[in-house]
């Protein structure tokens, strides 16, 4: 393996994506005590204003690596049983068989066979993933609505199932992460925010990392800008966002440092232990919600370049923001990127996402940052 970092690569490949139509991004990369970091492009198309390394950013599904985390701390407290049965805690919100046979596990690495509830609760995405029959208009109805999470747990667990208990392969669903968020209520006697802002985003040290009340990101960030697959062009700003339609599951906001900074944490066993840490990366088959098959952990999804070592992290997105954020198994080599546009693609005839220059020009940012 390469250890060394080559600045110059990797200016050239975060420009490229900007050239191939990301209006802005920027990025932490890391090597043992070597650290670089870029940016390409503007924070607002309407005045110009470039992005910057250091700005804070909605970071959408890392949240779950967060929220895997504080499970399994309850979990080593003896709190929770990772395979015990979720309707011991929750009998109201997963009633019955379904209860008993759903564990805390199955939840964590997406294999309860609950359904997706955000199809339900934002009526103009209900033919997903059918995505020619979306449109982006429940994105603009529910700015500023406050989701109560129980509500929307009721919708996925009354919704029908996309799998049994266990099953595999998996599907990826963000009932299962609101869940684990009310259970880490139920056991600490505290908000799932309130948890994990004290015992994971200030045990890590993570100064510019929060899990937000209200819709606005505070100190400097970027504009977000939704397509939703070009039927929103130009495409629109949702930076100010309530995100309470997807809490414990999707609604950090951070930086790329700190993201570089959590996964180096955890990875080495100082955010949960060695041994939690090895259930985390207990990896089986999952759907995604891109329709991919993909391994999946506990909070954690691997990626692997030939003969270079696996690194684990987490992706995501939310209206207009996406993130990736990757650390090698040993814990030397780190990439965190963040974007300000999502849904770039635009559809074919059949309803399929079209190849885009962007995808390409991403992969390869990606190869040199954890490879190059």
């Amino acid at each position: 393996m390469r250890n060394s970092l080559d600045p110059a690569a990797l200016d050239a490949a975060i420009e490229n994506v900007h050239h191939a139509g990301m209006p802005g991004l920027f990025a932490e990369v890391r090597d043992g005590e070597e650290v670089w970091r870029g940016a390409a492009g503007v924070a607002d198309v309407a005045n110009g204003r470039p992005v910057a390394a250091g700005m804070r950013h909605r970071v959408g599904s890392i949240t779950k690596s967060f929220t895997a985390a504080a499970v399994l701390q309850q979990v080593e407290s003896g709190q929770i049983g990772l395979d015990t049965p979720i309707g011991r805690y929750l009998p109201k919100l997963v009633p019955g068989e379904r209860g008993d046979a759903i564990t805390v596990r199955m939840l964590i690495n997406h294999t309860s066979g609950l359904a997706e509830y955000l199809p339900y609760a934002y009526p103009s995405l209900k033919a997903f993933p059918a995505l020619a029959d979306t449109g982006p208009q429940s994105l603009d109805d529910h700015r500023f609505t406050r989701f109560d999470p129980t509500e929307l747990i009721e919708i996925g667990v009354t919704a029908p199932a996309v799998g049994a208990p266990g099953g595999a392969p998996g599907v990826y669903s963000n009932t299962n992460y609101l869940l684990l968020g009310e259970l880490l209520e139920q056991v600490t006697g505290t908000t799932a925010e309130q948890y994990i802002a004290r015992n994971i985003i200030e045990r890590a040290g993570l100064r510019d990392t929060e899990l937000p009340a209200g819709p606005y990101v505070d100190g400097p960030h970027s504009q977000l800008y939704e397509a939703w697959f070009g039927m929103i062009d130009p495409p629109r700003d949702y930076s100010v966002y309530d995100m309470s339609w997807v809490g414990p599951a999707a609604s950090l906001i951070s930086t790329v440092a700190d993201l570089n900074r959590f996964y180096g944490l955890l990875l080495a066993g100082e955010i949960v232990s060695p041994s939690s840490l090895a259930q985390m990366q207990r990896s089986v088959p999952v759907i995604s919600q891109e329709g991919k098959t993909i391994d999946y952990g506990l909070g954690l999804h691997p990626m692997e370049g030939p003969g270079q070592g696996t690194f684990w992290g987490h992706g995501g997105t939310v209206w207009g923001g996406g993130a990736l954020a990757m650390t090698r198994a040993d814990g030397m080599r780190q990439m965190a990127v963040a974007v300000n546009l999502q849904r770039w693609n635009s559809l074919d005839s059949s309803g399929k996402p079209q190849p885009h220059p962007i995808d390409d020009a991403l992969a390869a940012l990606y190869r040199v940052a954890m490879y190059g």
